[in-house]
């Protein structure tokens, strides 16, 4: 990344009043509009998008940096374009792999329109191998689609949402697929979204209702279940990775407050800095040894799905390996923080506090730990025996 300049993509000014912010839509459980028009002015909704379509033209290794730096600021900004980011990234995985049919996320992302993530059902934990939402044919080539969908990040703001539904009444079904509807009277919002953490994404409940997807927006029809079809590997990768970019970014931001805490807080014992407790040298240097060892394989796993390397079957372990470790890797230094800038770190008021609620979100993303490590154990010990 020779001559990548992140602040030139999210200035020093811009993130510290995204920073300011952000404790205010923690506390009043509001969506950061402001973030969303400053960034989408900025051009950063259009980050992934090639130059010659009128985007940034930035590789995928280049956005987890930005979202890892992003997410310094305001983890649940961070998180909600990260929604967004990865309908523009799999489109990027299309063009770079000459596969056509997502070209209009580039070209709305260009225009401004936010483009939000509906594939997550309750109970669902085939997550992109299956759906429990109905897939209606229409004429014409379209699709009807009625369902609940969860977690719906942006929930207020986007214009289309890119989904997934089963359908079971074609001659070729089951077939699975993956479209985009937009915003109508056939999608219903809940107002649930009241959480422990990263309440400034707005995940809302979405109720499909018969909301109709436009030929032209219906992307993959696939067989239901493991595929290796470029929808499958798309999503999965740039999810994955994105979502390891704003853990990680948390990580940073808490070794960051602890360290300015250790030098500011003194001994009533000693007179001296805690900076200057072995013990205390000891915690921070432990965070920063598990915080520097994932933005390279961030870094590295970004950088091949970029130049179209070929895992194979080891794409899943390498893909869901990395956004288990960043998570795992963030609960820790956010935890070890807390402890060295003491009992003012438990009050709400204290960014390590917001810190500490909003790391707990990422055990909830895919791949959560038994599905990380089950992928893990099928690479190394073939599949479970039937």
């Amino acid at each position: 990344m020779t001559g990548f300049d992140p602040a030139a993509f999210l200035p020093d000014d811009l993130l510290e009043r995204i920073r300011e912010r952000a404790a205010v839509h923690d506390r009043d459980n509001t969506f950061p509009q402001q973030d969303l028009d400053e960034l989408r002015a900025a051009g950063y909704l259009s980050i992934l998008v090639p130059a010659e379509r009128g985007g940034a033209g930035l590789s995928l290794e280049q956005a987890a940096v930005l979202q890892q730096r992003l997410a310094t600021a305001a983890p649940a900004t961070a998180l909600a374009i990260n929604m967004h980011l990865v309908w523009t990234g799999v489109a990027k995985v299309f063009s770079d792999r000459a596969v056509p049919g997502l070209e209009f996320v580039q070209d709305g992302a260009v225009a401004g329109e936010v483009f939000a993530f509906g594939i997550s059902e309750g109970g669902n934990d085939l997550v992109l191998f299956g759906s429990d939402t109905d897939a209606a044919p229409q004429d014409g080539g379209g699709y009807a689609f009625t369902g609940t969908k969860i977690f719906t990040s942006l929930a207020p703001v986007w214009t289309k949402l890119g989904l997934h539904g089963l359908d079971t009444t074609s001659p070729d079904a089951p077939k699975l697929v993956f479209a985009f509807v937009d915003r109508t009277d056939a999608v219903a919002t809940s107002d649930d979204w009241d959480t422990l953490g990263m309440r400034g994404t707005q995940s809302r409940t979405t109720r499909l209702n018969g909301a109709v997807s436009a030929p032209e927006h219906v992307v993959r029809r696939i067989d239901p279940g493991p595929n290796p079809d470029p929808i499958v590997f798309g999503i999965f990768s740039v999810f994955e990775l994105l979502l390891a970019s704003v853990y990680t970014g948390i990580a940073r931001r808490a070794l960051e407050l602890a360290a300015a805490a250790a030098q500011k807080r003194r001994s009533k014992k000693t007179g001296a800095a805690y900076s200057q407790d072995p013990d205390i040298r000891w915690r921070i240097a432990g965070m920063a040894l598990a915080y520097d060892a994932l933005p390279p394989q961030i870094a590295a796993v970004a950088r091949d799905v970029d130049a179209l390397a070929d895992h194979g079957g080891r794409w899943f372990t390498l893909l869901s390996g990395v956004k288990h470790r960043a998570v795992v890797m963030a609960k820790q230094v956010v935890d070890e923080a807390m402890l060295v800038a003491g009992g003012g770190s438990y009050f709400s008021a204290n960014e390590l506090s917001r810190l500490y609620r909003d790391v707990l979100a990422g055990m909830f993303h895919p791949s959560d730990p038994e599905s990380a490590h089950s992928t893990a154990a099928s690479a190394w010990l073939g599949p479970l025996e039937a």
